[in-house]
């Protein structure tokens, strides 16, 4: 957990608690139903829980917010980052089953009442949010008008899509014709892992 600790030093004794047993449930889930890889599971806490806690790098969710993650597959960036802002909302959608009943388990398991879990395409979802947070699920053309009418019309600080992606996004960003501020990942974690990720932030309109 040492990692967790240095990246994020003023993470309390509780919430390193529940990364250690978010790390157990999500081993056990993952022999069951295969989230992700087996290469993935062996440096889980780098590629999933700091990968996932780069949003909290760019941003702090205000107190009392409510945030989307869509296509969130095993939890991720959500499950993270409901441990990291306990007083924050999280709804993690996927459009598979079992993937949801897997989150819905595993959210159980940590006690955490500050996220929920539904089976659908973020495109059907009704509900408004401050926030919207992703990892990779498509290019930023598809993926945006997904999410672009998803926001609170009074919108909190710093409103907009969280979205971690790899590599070289230029193309990507100017395809999608959004004003984007992309942040190097590498800035903050000086694992090789991190070399290319970022973190896109897409303001709300």
């Amino acid at each position: 957990m040492n990692l967790l600790q240095h990246h994020f030093p003023a993470l309390t004794p509780q919430q390193l608690q529940l990364f250690a047993q978010l790390e157990t449930e999500f081993r056990a889930t993952n022999e069951a139903i295969n989230l992700v890889s087996r290469t993935d599971m062996d440096n889980f806490i780098e590629r999933h829980v700091l990968h996932s806690l780069g949003i909290a790098k760019v941003i702090q969710f205000p107190k009392g917010s409510t945030v989307l993650d869509v296509g969130t597959g095993g939890g991720l960036p959500g499950l993270p980052l409901a441990i990291m802002f306990p007083e924050v909302h999280f709804h993690l959608v996927d459009s598979i089953g079992k993937k949801i009943r897997a989150v819905q388990f595993m959210a159980a398991a940590l006690g955490l009442n500050n996220v929920t879990a539904e089976q659908t395409r973020a495109e059907q979802v009704r509900q408004k949010f401050d926030y919207v947070v992703s990892r990779a699920v498509a290019r930023l053309a598809t993926f945006h008008p997904w999410i672009a009418h998803r926001f609170k019309p009074q919108g909190a600080p710093g409103a907009g899509l969280y979205y971690l992606k790899g590599g070289d996004l230029t193309e990507e960003i100017a395809e999608s014709g959004l004003k984007a501020r992309v942040t190097d990942l590498s800035d903050f974690y000086p694992e090789e892992f991190f070399e290319t990720k970022k973190v896109v932030f897409v303001p709300a309109k």
